[in-house]
């Protein structure tokens, strides 16, 4: 078995060679376990665990491959090594053996590890190999989650990327130790979330995220928005890059609150779609809309046009196959708003002078646009001027 994973591994195909690597060292973690399930990336992420100075290694790689070196843990000396389109991490073994070493990792089949040598040993203490073929996540101990709580989460994103089920007492410590999250760095936190909501096998995950309250911290919207969790399952008009787009974006705006994705250092561009997404939600009157004047509703594909596939797909199946036939249409003049004259124009022709008067006249005509009212240049124009003359003076 460790000579048929090693051959999966492919360590030729490594940017680097196992005799750079100290005599001790072991391969651990997801490559190992991704390599045992025949599910391994093109380039593998490569977790190498070393007597000691791994630091140092890592430097002295990073210099004969002039690639770039980062101390992760300089107390635990652990270092990075970025390559290419690789990620290698090299850490001190814990403790005195590499067995130890893997009891103090989070899951068992994540302890697993491929000493490399001249005759390679697949080492297993924890019984990683039979929960493969189990096809269940199973902590490797107790307390293992308690002195890292972010592994209560990455339990979740791991059950929904592997197809895997979760061991009951498994599940019981994550229920127990739930409260614990919030002493993990929110920048940790926010990474494991993001990957969760990208997973399209992540609906029942979310399902056990909610039940579980891990995110309890951070939410507080499950009831305030007029529909449930937006499922993968339940996507029948959207094609895969619309709900890639889609998924990710309204699976945050369910799992967490405005004052939680700040906490969790989300950029303020994503907090800004969440809430932009949140208030329309929040709007739904259940008839695609129909009830908002108009101008609302302009407003509404305006804040929405990039993103209006995660508020698609939330809404009724007759109403998301009109809606997204609608956004595919570039030239749908409501779903994609914009005035049809340039400010410099309406400046020129209509000797107009610049300022937010200019800005409310061609607001007004993209509205006019955008309800079918103006179907050539010759009308927008004639618009133009009998809405200055109306109203600027009232502006």
């Amino acid at each position: 078995m460790a000579n048929a994973l090693l051959e999966t591994l492919n360590p030729g195909g490594w940017p680097i060679s196992i005799a750079q690597l100290p005599v001790g060292t072991a391969l651990v973690g997801g490559a190992v376990r991704d390599g045992l399930l025949n599910r391994l990336n093109k380039n593998p992420d490569l977790d190498f665990v070393v007597p000691n100075n791994a630091i140092k290694i890592t430097q002295d790689i990073a210099k004969n491959l002039d690639a770039t070196f980062v101390v992760l843990d300089e107390q635990r000396d652990i270092a990075r090594l970025v390559f290419k389109n690789w990620t290698i991490d090299l850490a001190k073994q814990f403790g005195s053996t590499l067995e130890e070493d893997l009891w103090h990792r989070d899951f068992r089949l994540n302890a697993i590890a491929l000493r490399l040598g001249s005759i390679p040993e697949i080492v297993d203490p924890t019984g990683g190999i039979a929960d493969l073929r189990k096809n269940q996540l199973v902590a490797v101990r107790e307390r293992n989650l308690i002195e890292d709580p972010l592994r209560l989460l990455r339990a979740l994103r791991f059950v929904a990327e592997l197809n895997l089920s979760l061991d009951p007492q498994t599940r019981t410590f994550i229920n127990t130790y739930s409260n614990l999250l919030p002493k993990a760095a929110p920048e940790r936190i926010q990474l494991e979330l993001q990957r969760i909501v990208c997973l399209h096998e992540a609906d029942e995950v979310i399902e056990l995220l909610k039940e579980l309250g891990l995110l309890n911290p951070w939410s507080g919207y499950f009831d305030s928005l007029n529909c449930g969790p937006p499922t993968f399952k339940n996507q029948k008009f959207l094609n895969t890059k619309e709900i890639c787009l889609a998924l990710p974006l309204a699976r945050l705006t369910h799992l967490l609150s405005d004052t939680g994705l700040t906490y969790l250092r989300f950029s303020r561009r994503q907090r800004e779609r969440c809430k932009s997404l949140r208030k329309w939600l929040k709007l739904n009157d259940g008839l695609a809309f129909e009830t908002l004047d108009e101008r609302d509703r302009l407003q509404l594909h305006q804040e929405l046009e990039d993103d209006l596939p995660a508020l698609i797909i939330q809404l009724s199946s007759k109403q998301q196959e009109v809606w997204i036939n609608r956004w595919r249409d570039l030239e749908d003049p409501l779903f994609h708003p914009f005035c049809p004259i340039d400010g410099h124009t309406l400046q020129e022709v209509l000797d107009l002078p610049a300022g937010p008067k200019l800005g409310v006249l061609m607001n007004h005509l993209c509205q006019e646009r955008a309800f079918g009212r103006l179907s050539n240049l010759d009308k927008t124009f004639e618009e133009a001027r009998n809405w200055w003359k109306h109203n600027s003076p009232f502006l």
